[in-house]
C-alpha cells in the first residue's frame, strides 16, 4: 500500500507555516521565477497582472508625484522603481532575501535606487500614518493566512485620504483547474471552498501555500479595516497577447476573468 503523501492538497494551514514555506519559497524559487518572467514584468515597470496592465496606462495609484508610497511583496521591485521615476518616495518590502537580491542587482543595472527593507507584511516596521499609497501586484495577500490582519496593518501605515492597491488571481479561478488549456476550462471546485492550495514534501511540510478568498471575503476584510473600495478591476484579455503565464492563457482569458484589482482609500479622519 502507498502511504505517500500528495504533493498538493487542500488543506488548513497555520500562520507560522505559511510564513515558514512562502519564506522558503521565494528565496528559493527566485531565480527560476525571473528567469522565467523578467523579460515581461520589465526592470523599471508597474504591470499588475499577466494580462499586462500597466499602471502607466491605468493609473490606480493616482497621481504619485511627491507622495510616500510602500510595494509591499516588491519582489525585484520594478513597479517600485518606476514609480520613483514618476516623482514618489518609495520603500519596496518583501519577506524574501532571494527576491530583494534581485531588486538590487535590478537597481545597479538601472540606476534607479529605492530603499528595500525584509520585513513581515503581518508586521511592518514602520510608523502609523506614514504612507500615501501602499500596493502590490500579486505580493502579500495570498500567501498570509490571515489576511483580514494585512488589511488592518496597512490601514495602520495609511495617512488618512491614501489608497490601497493590490492585484490577485481573480478569486473565481479557483473553480477551475490551474491548467492554461481546456482541462482549465471545467469547474472542479467549490468557489467557497476556503482551504489553501498547499504543495508539500514527502513528510507533509507544507513547500507553497496560497489562500483563497471569495470576492465577497476581500471586501468584507477591507470595510472591516476601515477602508472604502472605490474600484475593483477585472482585466480584459488584451487582442494580440499570446504569452501563456502559469495558468493564464489567451483560450482562458478571452473567456473569464484572471486577475481582480481591488482600489481601495482610507477616509479622511482614520487614523
Amino acid at each position: 500500500m502507498d502511504d505517500a503523501l500528495p504533493p498538493a492538497t487542500r488543506r488548513p494551514v497555520t500562520d507560522a507555516e505559511a510564513r515558514a514555506a512562502g519564506h522558503r519559497w521565494w528565496d528559493s524559487d527566485a531565480d527560476a521565477y525571473l528567469a522565467a518572467h523578467g523579460d515581461f514584468l520589465g526592470e523599471v515597470d508597474l504591470r499588475w497582472c499577466p494580462e499586462g496592465l500597466r499602471e502607466e496606462q491605468a493609473r490606480l495609484l493616482g497621481d504619485v508625484a511627491g507622495a510616500r508610497v510602500l510595494e509591499l511583496g516588491c519582489g525585484a521591485a520594478a513597479g517600485a522603481r518606476w514609480l520613483r521615476t514618476q516623482g514618489a518616495a518609495v520603500v519596496g518590502l518583501d519577506l524574501s532575501a532571494g527576491m530583494l537580491r534581485h531588486a538590487r542587482a535590478a537597481a545597479a543595472r538601472t540606476g534607479v535606487q529605492v530603499p528595500l527593507v525584509q520585513a513581515d507584511a503581518l508586521a511592518l516596521p514602520f510608523p502609523d500614518d506614514c504612507f500615501h499609497v501602499v500596493f502590490t501586484a500579486f505580493g502579500a495577500v495570498p500567501f498570509v493566512a490571515d489576511s483580514a490582519a494585512l488589511m488592518r496593518e496597512v490601514a495602520r501605515v495609511l495617512r488618512g485620504g491614501g489608497r490601497w492597491v493590490f492585484s490577485i488571481t481573480h478569486p473565481m479561478r479557483w473553480v477551475f483547474l490551474d491548467d492554461p488549456g481546456e482541462r482549465g476550462l471545467v469547474a472542479v471546485h467549490s468557489y467557497f471552498d476556503r482551504r489553501p492550495y498547499v504543495e508539500q514534501d514527502s513528510r507533509g511540510a507544507a513547500t507553497y501555500v496560497e489562500q483563497h478568498r471569495t470576492l465577497g471575503d476581500r471586501i468584507r476584510e477591507l470595510v472591516a479595516a476601515g477602508f472604502v473600495v472605490t474600484d475593483l478591476v477585472e482585466p480584459e484579455w488584451p487582442e494580440g497577447h499570446e504569452r501563456t503565464w502559469g495558468q493564464w492563457s489567451p483560450l482562458r482569458g478571452r473567456l473569464f476573468p484572471g486577475t481582480a484589482i481591488f482600489v481601495a482609500v482610507k477616509p479622511d479622519g482614520h487614523g
